[in-house]
């Protein structure tokens, strides 16, 4: 299991909360941290490596 963060996303890209994620691997964590837009963008992070970003107004992730 590898250790993940999802960051809820405030105004002007700020984030105003962490989520900590245990998840097999990427499929898993985005899969996880989809779940978690509800209004707000979410960014997935790996340690210091972007996974995946979530935009709440379109729907779409765009995968790092």
């Amino acid at each position: 299991m590898s250790a993940y963060r999802a960051l809820i996303m405030g105004l002007h890209d700020r984030p105003i909360r962490m989520i900590q994620m245990d998840c097999i691997d990427d499929e898993s964590a985005i899969s996880s941290a989809e779940r978690l837009v509800d209004g707000h963008n979410v960014e997935l992070w790996q340690m210091d490596r972007p996974v995946a970003r979530f935009d709440s107004r379109s729907g779409k992730i765009y995968k790092k």
